[in-house]
Formats: structure tokens, sequence, C-alpha cells
């Protein structure tokens, strides 16, 4: 028997002990990869790996001090006289009809009580429950001790219920024996909807090459040689295949040994949820692609989303409007007394706009009150089709080096807010603070000057005046003092004349300067405002759907890593 044993240990793959703690942290790893994802990925996409995590956190909440091993085949394997004969009992129907299992029956080694939770989440009817153990059996049993055998409908079966009711609880068992007969060992169905579909389960799958007491030991061999090829072609190689026959207790002693070992271990139900893991991690790293900046867009991108958004949201005329406004509070700040009303009674280029005052518009009475929509305007369809474009170009870019259905995802973010953005980007530009610009000192200095010369101009005009209105009423005339040979009055006139012409003419290229310097300014805060929109409205967006891929993918990295599943 000990002999036996160490065979059976070196055929059996099942070999690596799975770490609970890892196999938990790889399961939570999972749901955190689905709670990232969840929004952007097609709900159909994930229901596998929904289903796996509430089926690892039901499964690990119950008896881990029992083992669910189920026998599966089709009709006439004789998997039923198999169970009943592992059991030593006549437990489940065995007959000439087929289907003859239409249910599955489960027989417990040990007390039923410990492992009726377990069969009731299963779902094995309390009625189709049996108990191996009695005080005759003595410790004859006490190795299984803990096994809880299901014989499972046959797959194959002509009813479609069976068949469904056979993918159910394949789904929640720990250990699978897959029992195949010489008649049918090569069936496609056996091979491609079932054993097929199991390679990432090869520790916890076992084949039996069942009724060999029907076969010579020649054809024996050289049928349990052909079905290894087809394991192999399946992808389960190095899976124990071990040959029984229900009617020889002498046939079913290395399967015995298996199912001992498997028990002993208490590792099948974690190494069957690792291998569920493994199979889900496969199917969802399809939609996961190379690691992406979370911060997401391109400065060159962020620029031409920037450049559209500002052109569309009128900043070209604010800045028009804020040099030209510069240039006329300027001159009416600077220019000749005598003209300064016209300048005022022209409109204001802001005010026109229902912008606030601008640069220079440091007075109560320049300030427009309370802001509301602008007179900006409207878009031109070029803008708008512009706008489209470079908010499309967004999520394009974001996602060009990522699987479907991330770039869709990221196309839709970018666009999820594009019907707010014309508000938003009104509400910008008009509460852009452009009043805390006071007026400048250099205004109030040339200001004053033009205030002196045209004063002196006016009191040389008076003291003219005076002097005519002396002479006609035949008084003596008055002595002007001269400057050189020109009377000081005309000196005052004159010179106050030019010299305020003189002043305006070499204030206008510093005016000219400064306006320019403050269209650059007003830009500046315009664009950083549209910038701020655009952060909000279109970039935060896509930068959250690509923080989500981002955790998502260091979610399913972990969950994939099995570094830590074996020791």
């Amino acid at each position: 028997m000990t002999d036996l044993v160490g065979k059976v240990r070196d055929a059996f793959r099942g070999d690596r002990r799975v770490d609970p703690d890892a196999l938990i942290a790889r399961v939570e790893a999972l749901g955190e990869f689905l709670r990232a994802v969840d929004g952007h990925l097609p709900d159909d996409r994930l229901v596998a790996g929904h289903t796996l995590v509430e089926r690892a956190g039901a499964r690990l909440a119950l008896s881990r001090d029992h083992t669910v091993v189920a026998l599966a085949g089709a009709t006439g394997s004789g998997k039923s006289s198999l169970f009943n004969a592992l059991a030593r009992f006549q437990m489940s129907p065995v007959g000439v009809r087929r289907p003859t299992t239409g249910v599955a029956h489960a027989c417990v080694w040990g007390a039923l009580d410990g492992a009726a939770r377990l069969l009731d989440w299963v779902g094995v009817l309390p009625r189709h429950r049996f108990v191996r153990e009695s005080p005759l059996d003595g410790e004859d049993e006490a190795r299984l001790r803990g096994l809880i055998l299901l014989d499972l409908p046959d797959f194959d079966s002509v009813e479609r219920g069976h068949r469904l009711e056979v993918d159910r609880l394949l789904g929640l068992v720990d250990l699978v024996v897959w029992v195949v007969d010489p008649q049918k060992y090569a069936d496609r169905v056996v091979h491609t909807d079932y054993l097929r579909e199991f390679h990432r389960h090869r520790d916890v799958t076992v084949v039996v090459l069942n009724q060999v007491d029907r076969l010579s030991p020649q054809d024996s061999a050289r049928v349990l040689g052909d079905l290894r090829r087809l394991l192999d072609a399946d992808g389960l190689d190095g899976v124990p295949l071990l040959a029984t026959s229900a009617l020889h207790q002498a046939a079913l002693a290395e399967l015995r040994a298996t199912l001992e070992r498997t028990v002993a271990e208490r590792q099948a139900a974690l190494r069957r949820l690792a291998g569920d893991v493994d199979t889900v991690v496969e199917q969802l790293a399809e939609v996961m692609g190379p690691p992406v900046d979370a911060d997401g867009v391109a400065p060159e991108t962020e620029r031409l989303l920037v450049d559209a958004l500002a052109a569309s949201a009128g900043v070209p005329a604010v800045v028009e409007a804020t040099e030209r406004a510069y240039r006329q509070r300027a001159a009416a700040a600077t220019g000749w007394p005598v003209v300064r009303g016209w300048h005022r009674l022209r409109p204001d280029p802001l005010r026109r706009l229902h912008l606030p005052g601008g640069p220079g518009a440091g007075r109560a009475d320049d300030d427009p009150g309370p802001l509301g929509a602008s007179s900006l305007p409207d878009p031109t369809v070029a803008q708008r089709a512009a706008v489209g474009l470079s908010v499309r170009q967004v999520g394009e870019r974001a996602g060009a080096e990522l699987p479907a259905p991330w770039p869709a995802a990221l196309a839709a973010a970018a666009r999820s807010r594009l019907g707010d953005l014309p508000d938003a980007l009104d509400r910008a530009v008009v509460n852009t603070s452009i009043v805390g610009e006071h007026r400048p000192f250099w205004w109030r200095l040339v200001g004053g000057v033009q205030w002196l010369v045209t004063l002196a101009a006016a009191a040389g005009v008076a003291w003219l005046v005076l002097g005519y209105a002396v002479r006609a009423l035949g008084l003596p005339a008055l002595d002007y003092p001269a400057v050189g040979v020109v009377p000081l009055p005309t000196v005052m006139l004159l010179g106050g004349l030019l010299l305020g012409v003189l002043v305006a003419l070499a204030v206008r290229p510093i005016t000219n300067w400064a306006a320019g310097r403050a269209r650059l300014r007003m830009e500046r805060r315009l664009r950083s405002a549209v910038a701020a929109v655009a952060r909000e409205y279109v970039l935060a967006p896509v930068g959250a759907v690509l923080a989500s891929y981002a955790r998502a993918s260091a979610a399913l990295t972990a969950a994939g890593d099995r570094g830590s599943r074996s020791r």
C-alpha cells in the first residue's frame, strides 16, 4: 500500500500547497478590479468575475474540513457503479435504462451534520444524502473522513436539465474525477466541452478509465496510452490517469489512495479556487493593456483642447477689447483735459461685452455691477466643430494603446459633459477678475502734467484777454513780462498748447506698449480660466477613467500573482 501511495503521489499534480491567506488576497484583488472597472466595461465581460468572488467567499466561509469530490461522466461510463463501489454500498441507482442518474447523490464520510451547510450550498437535496461510516466500520473508513463524494447526472443526457445541473455542480465542487469507458473515452463532447475547459484546474482533476475488466492487459495499456495522448492535447498533461473497475476492489486501490491523500491535505478547495482565479484573470487580461499614466493626457493634446475652447469662448474678442479699452482709458486719463470728455463719451469695448471694467478701471463708477451673461459672440460652426474634434481627440489619444472597450469608455468620458461646456466657458470668461488692475501711477503723473500745461495755457489766454480789455476801456496798457521779445502770456499760451501736444505724442508709444502688456495678461488669465474648465469638464472625466484603469491593472496583476500560491 505504501508503494501504491508513492506512485499516486508521483502521478498526482496536486502537490502544491495553496496558502489560504494568499488566495483570499487574490480574490480580494479580483474584487478590487471589478469595483475599479464598474461602469467602464460591459457587464457581460464581468459576470464570471463577480460569480467567482461571490462563490469563493461562500466556499471559504463554509467547512474547510470537508472536500467535495464529483464523479462526472457520460451515460454508460459506470460512474454510479464506481460511486457505489467506493462507498461499498448501493446508494446511487444503477440500471440499463439511460439516463439512470437524474439528480446528484452525495455520500459523506464522517458526521453528516458537519457537511450539511456545505451540501445545502452545493444544492444536494437532503433525501439524496447518505452517511458512509457506522460503528461497525471501526477505523476502516477513517482515511476518507471529511470526503463528500458526489455522483453527478450524465452530462450527455438527452434531458437538457441534467446537463445544466452538471455544469452548475462542476463550478462548485473541489475536485473532479472524470469517468470514461473504453467505448467512449475519445468522445468529442467529453474532450471539447469539458476536459479541455479544465486545463487550468489540473491540480484538482483526475481521469479514470473505468470498466477495464472488459479489456485484456494489452488492450488496456493501448487504450490508456491513447487516452493520455488525448489528455495531453487537451492541455491536461500530467493529470493522474487511473484504470478502475467497479467489480473489483483491488482495481479501485489507486483511486481510493488518491482520494485519501486529497482528503488528508485539505487543499482541494483552495486549489480549485486558485485555478478559478487563474481562469478568470486570463479572461479579464484580454481587456487590459499596457500601463498608462494616470494623469492621462499629453500636454500637446491639452494645449490643442484649450486653444479650441478659448476660440469658442470668445477669448480673442475679449483680449482685443482689453487692448482697445486700455488705449481708450489711457487716452482719457493722460490726454489734453479739454478733449478728455470726448474719450469718456465713447463706448467702452469691454462694457459692450458685459464684462468687468478691465485694466485701469479702478474707480467705483467703472464697476459694472453683478456679473451676468456676457455678450460675447456665439461660436461659429467651425469653432464648434473644432471643439468637438479636440474633445474627441482627447479620448482617442488617451486610449490609443488600450484594448477595447477602454477607448470607447474614454471617448464617452471626454464627451460626458460636452453639453455643459458653453455655459461653463461663458462663466469662466465673465468671472475672470480684471477689475483688480488699478490705474497705473504714470497715468496720474502724465495727467497732472497735462493739467499743468493746460492751466498755463489758460492763464496765458486769460492774461492776454485782460490786456485787450484794459486797452479797450482806454486804460493804461498792461506791461507784459517778456521772454526774449515774446510776451509771457503768449509764451504761456503757445507753450501750454505745444507741450500738451508733445506730451500726448510722447505718451502714445508707451500707451501702445502697455496696452499690449495688458492684452497678454488678459490672455494668460483667460486661458488659465479656460484651461480650468477643460480640466474639470473634459480632462477630469478622462483622468477618472484612466485612474480606474490603473487601479484595475494593479488589482488584476495582484490577482494573477501566483508566486505566493504554492509552497
